[in-house]
């Protein structure tokens, strides 16, 4: 019977200290190679990685959607007639521009009473311009399908005498994402009005805009383009926050610009009416046509106006 002396016990205890080194040498490098994923010498496990693949499925579905997007606008394009294809806006800005009153178009106190500022362009370098139409006199149902079809942006300024009878007609419109804005009540001339008869003008369209398309708007734009510091204080008063107007007019058979230069810009805001064959040698089809045509030409995508306020 041999007798284990301490020696024995003593390289006994070593071997069994190694052995449990080893052990835990193995398990922390297993566990490294879990927390990291991936070692110089660590195969990858076999099999899917659920993690990538949904991240892949899901860029793959995205860019199946995008095609399929631009795939319809190519043949919206053509279907309406349009010799390009219009270009896609960027994303709306995280930080919204700062909007003052363009230089020259300020009124008495503007800054000091904080009125609601005037302004023709909206500050930005992107290549995008504003499409507005005013009053809501004619109600093409083609021309709400073109812009469907194209997925355009555009914002309505709307005047309740010329839309009254057919306040479905913008309901539909507004259906499809288009902002609706006042316009006022009756399309008049405001600095001739008193203040009093200004606030009627603004906020008792308000209160129409309320009533039948379920909000009362922050952007107001004067009928002609014409104000005074009355027109302001009574915007104001309103729940008004912006007052733009416009640097291009197009119609049906040419444009009108601001400018000298007789040219887009970036962040420029144009202005069309509803307008059809009773007072124009055209359809609103036949307008967007032009404006789309030109725009497109060179180089610009119509954006969103609120996106940028």
């Amino acid at each position: 019977m041999r007798v284990v002396g301490q020696n024995d016990k003593n390289g006994a205890s070593r071997r069994l200290r190694v052995r449990g080194g080893i052990a835990v040498l193995a398990v922390a490098a297993i566990a490294s190679g879990c927390a990291t994923g991936s070692g110089p010498d660590v195969d990858p496990a076999h099999g899917q990685q659920p993690t990538k693949a949904a991240e892949a499925r899901a860029l793959d579905s995205y860019a199946t959607k995008l095609r399929a997007a631009r795939a319809a606008r190519a043949l919206a394009a053509r279907h309406w007639g349009l010799r390009q294809v219009p270009l896609m806006a960027p994303p709306a800005p995280v930080t919204k521009p700062r909007i003052t009153a363009r230089k020259g178009f300020e009124v008495d106190e503007q800054e000091e009473l904080g009125l609601p500022p005037v302004f023709t362009t909206v500050p930005t370098r992107q290549k995008v311009v504003f499409l507005t139409i005013d009053d809501g006199a004619e109600k093409d149902p083609a021309f709400l399908r073109m812009m469907s079809d194209l997925k355009i942006p555009y914002t309505a300024f709307l005047t309740n005498f010329l839309i009254k009878n057919d306040y479905g007609y913008f309901r539909r419109m507004q259906s499809e994402g288009v902002t609706l804005n006042n316009h006022t009540l009756t399309h008049p001339y405001l600095p001739g009005l008193s203040y009093a008869e200004q606030r009627h003008e603004i906020c008792g369209m308000q209160q129409i805009m309320k009533k039948e398309f379920g909000r009362a708007p922050t952007v107001f734009r004067p009928p002609y383009g014409n104000y005074n510091q009355d027109t302001l204080r009574a915007a104001k008063s309103c729940g008004i926050r912006y007052a733009p107007i416009w640097d291009e007019e197009v119609y049906v058979d040419h444009w009108e610009f601001r400018e000298d230069d007789q040219d887009l810009h970036p962040g420029d805001i144009v202005l069309t009416h509803f307008r059809g064959r009773d007072e124009w040698k055209g359809t609103m089809v036949d307008d967007m046509r032009r404006f789309l045509n030109r725009v497109t030409a060179e180089g610009y995508a119509v954006a969103r106006l609120e996106d940028y306020l």
